[in-house]
């Protein structure tokens, strides 16, 4: 198995071939490449514009490309099992049908290209996922390291990446990291996509606040998108990236697929004239790829957009709730969830108190288990396993900066042990969101004790209504938010095109 550069990729010499260190019989064995467990998956291969056509010529269909300029390829179920599969891989016989023009994406395999997680440098690593690395030695995976980014750093290979940013991964942490590669980083801070745009930081936060104020979009029914914390905490996981323009206050994220704005342009300009810039921002940078829009749009919202001819998508929206409701508990509807806080309060001694920095290893501790827990439970989907996984990371940025975020939280614990905690923070004066809560499956009726305290603070404050966010598309989660009533399902669309 060699790693072949294409001839049409390159425009200087650089080496034709470069030895694989996995072995084709280990690769015949393997039950983890071209397999993947959800349709989406970040992790699916990504071809750029010739290795697109080189794949439709062995076969592949152009429909498996959402856009021939260069994108991830569209999976396809898999026939014989769960999940999803590389619509070129052959399970019956564990091979690749366009093996001889797979893209440099999977001929790089098990290394793997990322950003590090404060996306400044640009990473080779190897995949602790390829069983085959698990047991190669180490010196022999240093040693291929070594090649291959020699290879990456020629100006023909390096012209082909900046080219198609969208082969570099995002961090991974089961990704070793093995190499830095600084010519490849240094290229990249050359081709800047706009000065304006910078990371989205702390600091931000007041200019996201004036901007929120200055397009008068607050009110009871807005998505809990519209507030600063809601954002801040998946920096982690997605890069955001921001701007100001004409007043107007520009949010984007970056994901492995390109560039989309998870709200509208902030601030007193015409909607029509913002969303009109930012689609041509994102079309600057994203080409053609469909992957550009704009999320989070209120009903409000889309209403003068489709008065400006601007078509929008309904999507899931977030479950609003009456506080005064969720804190009394009363009647016969929530008649289960009143029976499980009081077996809790009979079976434990709860003690309640606001999150402190002490609390963070304990609160680590309990999210270690309680992702244990709902990997064990039998009605986890792999979606569910994938969005388990990616709030891993927004967890530990709440519990080590939920002050400086905006965030209040509570912990509760049982016999001096941490075993529930939540976080949360006021959308609008009567408006409180529930961003994440955590309770020790094992103990019953203790998610929905600590959901109840939640509100029953909540609604002493003021708070008028509960926002727990959306479903996530997760049928049990979507269960679980539709057995406490909810007052509305709140209106969200998402704009596809301009």
């Amino acid at each position: 198995m060699d790693l072949l550069v294409p001839e049409s990729e390159l425009s200087v010499a650089v080496p034709k071939t470069l030895p694989q260190l996995v072995p084709s019989s280990a690769c015949f064995r393997c039950d983890v490449c071209c397999r993947f467990p959800e349709a989406e998956s970040f992790l699916r291969p990504y071809f750029t514009s010739r290795e697109i056509a080189a794949a439709v010529a062995h076969g592949v269909s152009a429909a498996s490309f959402p856009d021939a300029s260069g994108s991830r390829i569209n999976l396809v179920q898999n026939p014989t099992g769960e999940g999803y599969l590389c619509p070129a891989f052959d399970p019956a016989t564990s091979r690749c049908g366009i093996y001889e023009a797979r893209p440099v994406d999977c001929r790089l395999y098990p290394l793997a290209l990322m950003w590090d997680a404060a996306r400044e440098q640009v990473l080779l690593g190897w995949d602790t996922k390829c069983p085959f690395m698990r047991d190669a030695v180490p010196r022999a995976i240093a040693a291929h390291a070594e090649r291959v980014s020699s290879l990456l750093a020629t100006e023909a290979m390096i012209e082909m990446i900046v080219a198609n940013p969208r082969v570099i991964g995002r961090f991974q942490d089961d990704v070793v990291v093995l190499k830095t590669l600084p010519q490849l980083t240094a290229r990249f801070l050359l081709h800047r996509v706009d000065p304006r745009l910078h990371p989205l930081t702390l600091s931000d936060a007041p200019r996201f606040a004036r901007a929120l104020e200055q397009a008068h979009v607050l009110s009871p029914d807005a998505p809990a998108a519209y507030a600063f914390p809601y954002h801040y905490v998946w920096t982690s996981l997605l890069p955001y990236w921001c701007m100001e323009s004409h007043e107007t206050f520009f949010l984007f994220a970056q994901s492995p697929d390109g560039w989309f704005m998870p709200l509208l342009p902030l601030g007193p300009r015409p909607l029509d004239q913002t969303v009109g810039e930012a689609f041509m921002l994102m079309q600057q940078w994203n080409g053609p790829s469909p992957v550009s829009r704009i999320e989070n749009v209120m009903g409000t919202q889309k209403q003068a957009l489709e008065r400006a001819g601007i078509r929008c998508q309904q999507k899931d929206g977030d479950y609003l709730y009456k506080a005064e409701a969720l804190a009394a508990l009363a009647g016969d509807y929530y008649k289960s969830q009143r029976a499980l806080c009081n077996r809790a309060e009979r079976e434990q001694v709860i003690v309640i108190e606001p999150y402190r920095e002490s609390h963070w290893a304990g609160c680590l501790a309990l999210h270690e288990l309680w992702e244990t827990q709902k990997q064990q439970d039998g009605n986890l989907d792999s979606m569910g396993k994938l969005l388990l996984e990616d709030a891993k990371a927004a967890h530990g940025r709440v519990l080590a900066e939920h002050e400086r975020i905006g965030l209040s939280g509570t912990v509760v614990k049982v016999e001096d042990k941490i075993v529930a905690y939540t976080f949360g923070y006021w959308l609008t004066p009567h408006t409180w969101c529930v961003l994440l809560e955590v309770a020790d499956r094992s103990i019953t009726g203790l998610a929905q004790w600590l959901f109840r305290e939640t509100c029953r603070a909540a609604f002493n404050r003021e708070a008028t209504y509960i926002n727990t966010m959306d479903d996530a598309g997760l049928p049990g989660l979507r269960e679980a938010k539709l057995a406490y009533r909810p007052t509305a399902a709140i209106d969200n669309w998402v704009i596809t095109g301009f």
